[in-house]
């Protein structure tokens, strides 16, 4: 019931292939120091912004480079491998943000498009429109691990609870959150939400992301995270590329789920509003 997870974190760039590179040297150290199942971050490999928009490399997914070399490299290390995100060319046009769960014989086990996409406005110009080169997904997925499951979202996603409520309701014991977060609002929110989302369903939190000055200026947080259920951070790559891990013991969840057992107490309820 336990076993090494760690997360990979990079700088991605409009160059596909020097991505890979990096992926791969990373993730093979990773598993040379023993983890058993590796995260990269969101838009792993290939990303270009402007103007508050990101600009992934797309082709159609039999076409991507991303997913036959990684697949390999799952074989290769004979681990789980999750690519945190690719762009995707969807039907019209637009991109999905995509994940995929790889098996260790290489196999697409799950894919996850983001649901929520990231349209806000931050002040002094910093204006991020994700919806106008992205197509949201509209499908929570829960992937199998190791041992147990793990329900899949990115970045953004983070915000919106009721998702790794519903994984948690339906017996995952770890979320993964791959993202691209801005530096701005990292630094404020980041590692609160990260942890919160431990805390508040008793579960795992592997979040590995990217770092630094993307190509077009956009600036990312890094600080890639592996929480633990009762919401200790057990580790964090700061500001630079690298990798962390850490030990996920699958009785913790058992054990912090009994201690708290809110996952049982769900009450429905209906909002009323106060005239007067």
């Amino acid at each position: 019931m336990s076993f090494k997870a760690a997360c990979v974190q990079i700088s991605a760039t409009p160059d596909v292939l020097h991505d890979i590179d990096a992926l791969t040297r990373l993730t093979r150290e990773a598993a040379k120091a023993g983890a058993q199942f590796v995260g990269l971050p969101e838009y792993c490999a290939g990303l270009d912004s402007k103007d508050g928009r990101l600009y992934p490399v797309a082709p159609a997914e039999e076409e991507h480079p991303v997913l036959p070399a990684m697949a390999a490299l799952a074989r290769e290390l004979s681990i789980w491998l999750l690519i945190g995100s690719i762009g995707v060319k969807s039907a019209d046009g637009r991109i999905h943000n995509r994940s995929f769960m790889l098996t260790p014989e290489g196999m697409i086990a799950a894919r996850y498009d983001k649901i929520h996409l990231f349209d806000v406005d931050l002040g002094e110009g910093r204006l991020y429109r994700e919806s106008a080169t992205i197509a949201p997904g509209a499908k929570a997925v829960i992937a199998p691990m190791i041992e147990g499951s793990i329900g899949l979202s990115i970045c953004y996603d983070i915000r919106f609870p009721h998702l790794y409520r519903a994984y948690a309701q339906a017996g995952a014991g770890i979320m993964a959150i791959p993202a691209a977060f801005t530096r701005v609002t990292g630094e404020a929110h980041w590692h609160v939400l990260q942890r919160a989302r431990a805390i508040e369903n008793g579960a795992y939190v592997i979040a590995p992301a990217q770092y630094g000055t993307l190509s077009g200026g956009g600036q990312c947080y890094g600080h890639s995270l592996i929480v633990d259920p009762w919401g200790r951070v057990l580790a964090d790559a700061g500001d630079g590329e690298g990798f962390i891990i850490a030990e996920i013991d699958l009785t913790q969840v058992a054990e912090t789920r009994r201690r708290i057992p809110s996952l049982t107490h769900e009450r429905a309820f209906s909002p009323s509003r106060l005239l007067g």
